[in-house]
């Protein structure tokens, strides 16, 4: 009681001087629902269906307090179009599918447009690339190839090279000081790629440099200097060149992921920045039927752990 008089005799005073009030508090979304782009299955994974999204990524949200949409490869506009407007952000997985010809290219490209011009017009709607997603945000900003190949950067986990540009960035400008400190010092990020953005094709890219910053890099086994975490300047749109979910859902034994408490909480981290994006967004679905039958609770995960590197995938045909 005593804290509630306190909390009213504080809005009295402060709140109503400065002509505050509880409308003029930016609506928040307790209820997200994020969409995660499927891709083309391919060699064993192509008996289960034929498109597929690893169930790492599906958990990795929920864990942050969000549930999950998945979004097919063979839609039309105008259904990408009332998904994005039902969503409240979207996931561009890691995979391995082609960045300009593809299903997934094509989705990607959609949802991409959509939520710059929402951004444009006052409507917030997160957009979050994983390796290969992150690759993929390269090519719809730049619309080119700017990638080079990378050695040693498959199954490895690095620390984070940090830039000044991290303090100040929305991605890591709220993560506990222990966790960027962890970040910095140990090999807690884990690394599924063959390709690289190098600082150097950022900066000889004019779309790339004026849109994207780029928060920290890391070397591969060349000594090639490579980015690993970027947000744009302007939109609500993040990249990340390694595996924040696999941390906490990928356990294969020839995996080289660190699942230590320090790497747990990274991953953790890392989901909740990205839902704390998505809050903000207060797009519904038209109705709660169509709600729930959109959701990837009406698919069953498939264990592929003896097939693949995800050890559950769900399978859509």
């Amino acid at each position: 009681m005593a804290n509630l008089v306190l909390l009213s005799l504080i809005f009295v005073t402060f709140g109503a001087g400065q002509g505050f009030s509880v409308r003029d508090a930016p609506e928040v979304n307790d209820r997200p629902i994020i969409g995660v782009l499927a891709q083309a299955a391919y060699g064993a994974k192509a008996k289960f269906g034929k498109t597929y999204i690893p169930a790492s990524y599906i958990k990795y949200l929920e864990s942050a307090g969000a549930r999950v949409v998945p979004i097919r490869v063979d839609l039309s506009t105008a259904e990408y179009t009332k998904l994005f407007n039902s969503l409240n952000g979207v996931l561009y997985p890691g995979g391995a599918v082609d960045m300009f010809t593809s299903g997934y290219a094509k989705s990607a490209k959609i949802f991409y447009d959509l939520a710059l011009k929402a951004f444009d017009q006052g409507d917030y709607f997160p957009v979050w690339g994983t390796c290969m997603g992150f690759e993929e945000l390269t090519a719809l900003t730049s619309g080119r190839d700017v990638l080079a190949n990378c050695k040693g950067t498959e199954n490895r986990s690095y620390k984070l090279n940090f830039t000044p540009d991290y303090m100040s960035s929305r991605m890591y400008g709220k993560v506990p000081v222990d966790i960027l400190t962890d970040l910095a010092t140990l090999p807690l990020t884990s690394n599924f790629h063959q390709y690289c953005l190098t600082p150097q094709n950022v900066t000889n890219n004019a779309k790339l440099k004026n849109f994207y910053k780029i928060l920290s890099t890391n070397t591969d086994d060349n000594g090639l200097e490579f980015v690993s975490s970027m947000e744009a300047v302007k939109y609500p749109v993040y990249g990340v060149q390694w595996h924040p979910e696999k941390n906490n859902f990928e356990f294969g034994s020839f995996l080289n992921i660190t699942h230590s408490d320090a790497a747990t909480r990274v991953s953790q981290a890392m989901a909740n920045f990205f839902i704390s994006e998505a809050r903000k967004s207060t797009h519904r679905f038209p109705t709660p039927a169509e709600e729930v039958d959109a959701l990837i609770y009406n698919y069953p995960p498939v264990y592929t752990g003896n097939i693949s590197i995800n050890d559950q995938t769900y399978f859509f045909d």
